[in-house]
């Protein structure tokens, strides 16, 4: 998948997701376009691609 992200110089560019991700854990890009939803999304206001946050609680995936 292609995404439409935007440098800190205003720049504008096309990456694959492998660079996307590298540009995020850089901060090497401003914002990207969330292409499910059409929306840009701000490095430092939304929410973004992650490995995810440690959770405490009680384990809800079980197979019952």
């Amino acid at each position: 998948m292609i995404i439409r992200v935007m440098y800190p110089d205003y720049r504008y560019d096309y990456v694959d997701a492998q660079a996307l991700d590298r540009l995020i854990t850089s901060e090497g890009i401003t914002k990207f376009l969330r292409p499910s939803q059409q929306e840009w999304v701000y490095l430092d206001r939304g929410p973004v691609r992650g490995v995810g946050g440690k959770y405490s609680g009680p384990e809800r995936r079980q197979a019952r």
